[in-house]
């Protein structure tokens, strides 16, 4: 693949998520603000990707109704026939066959934009035909084992209800993100059956095809385990949530914001927030929020929409929403407007 040929992405949206419990479509749960699907897509913008697909199959209006604010293209996969199946539909989508794909899941909010830029630049370095992201999880439970040649390339992809005892012990998983060249991904996926415990189309029978072509498969092997796990439950939800937020404090103290009991802050990616900024316990700040320099917030204060001046202070347990405060006044505990 040269510098100059088109990266398609096709972001895997159509499941149900039966483990959320749940009648909203798994991939618009918000995690930290937003739908978890609208992570994944802000995540690629550094790639510039020639075209973004989005599959959507489960209540498909919706999913296509949140994605407004995105240039991508949706397309239908009508029956939840396998991962390998949702790329198919993709297919009419693509009008080159020249360059790569990229598949990702809708369901992986915390993977980083600069971990997909890694990902595509080792894939054009190597010059491969498919590249396939790895990580190393302590209980691997769920997740398709990767099996290794002596060379250390990819043998094969094993899905957990397909795997043996000896299998299930291995410890490096699929982490469901790959990049494989437009033609082999497919002009091989016309080829892949339905011998498995699901009956479906498994996108990681295509390894099996490269290998047996000899085709190296090599690995991008992701070190942060957490970054490409998929939100599958309530619990995984509320994890993803709070990695997100800590992401987001550990930027803006960076940035000289300063912040008590980080864990209990909550700032939303619209706001802004300059520096000498002190925030107490339990502050959450959203939507389009602007704090000026020399500002404190105490405990438990909740803003939205709200522009605060410099040197203002806003006392414990306010609620203020779509106001403007002056700079250097303060606020008494439990203001409810400006």
């Amino acid at each position: 693949m040269s510098d100059n040929s088109p990266l398609y992405l096709v972001i895997l949206a159509a499941g149900k998520g039966t483990r959320m419990k749940s009648n909203r479509a798994k991939v618009l749960h918000e995690v930290f603000y937003a739908p978890m699907v609208h992570h994944v897509l802000n995540a690629t913008t550094l790639l510039h990707a020639h075209k973004t697909i989005v599959v959507v199959g489960h209540q498909r209006n919706t999913v296509k109704k949140s994605l407004a604010e995105f240039s991508v293209e949706t397309v239908i996969q009508d029956e939840q026939l396998g991962t390998g199946h949702a790329v198919l539909c993709a297919e009419p989508s693509v009008d080159q066959m020249d360059g790569c794909v990229m598949i990702l899941c809708g369901d992986t909010p915390l993977i980083r934009p600069e971990t997909l830029q890694s990902m595509v630049n080792q894939h054009k370095s190597q010059n491969s035909t498919l590249t396939v992201m790895t990580t190393i999880l302590d209980n691997p439970t769920h997740y398709g084992r990767i099996i290794t040649e002596g060379t250390g390339n990819i043998h094969s992809i094993v899905e957990e209800k397909d795997a043996d005892t000896k299998q299930r012990k291995i410890k490096e998983i699929n982490a469901g993100i790959y990049c494989i060249d437009t033609n082999f991904l497919f002009s091989h996926l016309k080829k892949i059956g339905t011998d498995n415990s699901q009956g479906e189309v498994y996108l990681t029978d295509i390894v099996t095809l490269a290998v047996a072509e000899k085709l190296p498969v090599h690995k991008f092997v992701n070190p942060d385990a957490q970054d490409v796990l998929g939100v599958n439950s309530r619990l995984e939800l509320s994890q993803a949530h709070h990695e997100l937020q800590m992401r987001r404090n550990h930027a803006l103290m960076a940035e000289g914001v300063s912040m008590i009991q980080p864990v209990t802050i909550q700032i939303s990616p619209e706001s802004s927030l300059a520096k000498d900024v002190s925030l107490h316990p339990g502050v959450e700040i959203t939507g389009s929020s602007s704090i000026a320099s020399g500002c404190t917030l105490h405990a438990g204060a909740l803003l939205h929409n709200v522009s605060v001046g410099q040197g203002a202070t806003i006392g414990a347990y306010s609620c203020l929403k779509d106001c403007d405060i002056p700079e250097n006044s303060t606020l008494l505990p439990h203001s409810q407007s400006c």
